[in-house]
């Protein structure tokens, strides 16, 4: 069965990479087709014999800069041909779902979220009335062809429980929810850490990911904490932040191993799709703190793997992180909550949705 993988844009790395290097494993003779490919930002991708991008790849541009390219996303990937092709697994929370097949081709969207910046999160994208006017010159158009292309694909998966109620929303779409595989790699290789002991946010530093908000909240607290991850909030956040809060690069997985193990808990401040970092976190034994909303409903369980706080504010993240210091966690459980997500499991859900 020859198959192509869609993905929005291949130029950063994060939870969605690590899905495309599971489905690559389970089809290592896929092609990758995508928007703009840039090479020295998505180090990964070389595994696929493949990469395909589309005439935007021709903007040197654009490729670190896909911010701008939402107007011609949709000519971008109604542009491509998959006559050759058997089956076609778009991996989107954007435009790849919108590519066009032929009947003989089978076409699997693997959605990680509606389009955010058009639905769930429109008004953080455009959060104040001179950016929504300036925005409806194009969301209109967008919004309109991405509800078109939204029925092309002829079956939905769902990243999450959360994600599955948003294409239902938005797309009026069923769908399965199939999560994404944790890749295990217990390898530890230790590097020298700035602190003994610490709490950690492993993040995309965009604004969607509320890492301002840790930051914020451990300013006051003065406890300390590491941020791995990099992103287009990077020097705003850095200039946020007290001595003790110290940024680090993303690392290979032995040495993200190390300081997951090594943290005395994860903390994910954000209504999350999915959070493949919560079970990475919980695969290394370390209790997770967590916005309760979105994946993280699916991932962690209530005072057995982690804690939850309700408010996207600073004084509900304190008063998690008070609670949380006065208890007690089985790292063992942690660990096994966490292998319900494995790879093996994950494969077998998937082949079966594609017969």
């Amino acid at each position: 069965m020859k198959t192509a993988i869609v993905y929005d844009r291949v130029n950063k790395w994060g939870g969605a990479e690590r899905v495309l290097l599971a489905l690559q494993e389970i089809f290592p003779n896929a092609h990758l087709f995508t928007s703009v490919y840039n090479p020295p930002a998505a180090a990964w991708a070389r595994v696929f014999p493949k990469v395909i991008p589309s005439f935007l790849q021709k903007i040197k541009f654009f490729r670190s800069r896909h911010e701008l390219l939402a107007p011609l996303m949709p000519m971008a990937f109604e542009s491509f041909n998959f006559d050759k092709y058997d089956l076609v697994i778009s991996v989107t929370s954007e435009a790849a779902k919108g590519v066009i097949t032929k009947p003989k081709t089978k076409h699997i969207c693997y959605c990680l979220t509606p389009t955010r910046y058009l639905w769930s999160g429109y008004d953080d994208y455009f959060n104040n009335s001179f950016n929504k006017s300036v925005a409806s010159l194009f969301v209109n158009y967008l919004r309109n062809w991405d509800l078109l292309g939204s029925k092309r694909p002829d079956k939905y998966l769902a990243i999450s429980k959360e994600v599955q109620k948003r294409i239902k929303k938005y797309y009026k779409q069923d769908s399965t929810v199939i999560f994404p595989p944790l890749k295990k790699n217990n390898n530890l290789k230790k590097v020298k850490l700035p602190f003994e002991e610490y709490y950690l946010v492993v993040s995309r530093l965009v604004l969607y990911k509320k890492v301002d908000l840790v930051i914020q909240t451990f300013n006051k607290l003065n406890q300390n904490l590491i941020i791995v991850g990099t992103g287009r909030e990077e020097a705003k956040l850095k200039n946020m932040a007290n001595d003790n809060i110290i940024f680090m690069d993303y690392l290979k997985d032995e040495f993200l191993n190390y300081i997951y193990k090594k943290a005395k808990a994860l903390i994910m401040p954000q209504d999350e799709d999915f959070g493949l970092v919560s079970i990475e976190a919980q695969s290394m034994g370390t209790p997770v703190i967590a916005f309760k909303k979105g994946g993280s409903l699916d991932t962690i369980i209530d005072g057995k793997t982690g804690i939850f706080f309700d408010k996207q504010t600073s004084s509900s993240l304190m008063g998690a992180i008070d609670r949380f210091e006065k208890m007690k966690f089985d790292n063992n459980y942690i660990v096994k909550n966490a292998n319900k997500f494995a790879f093996e499991n994950f494969k077998k859900r998937l082949l079966l949705e594609i017969k």
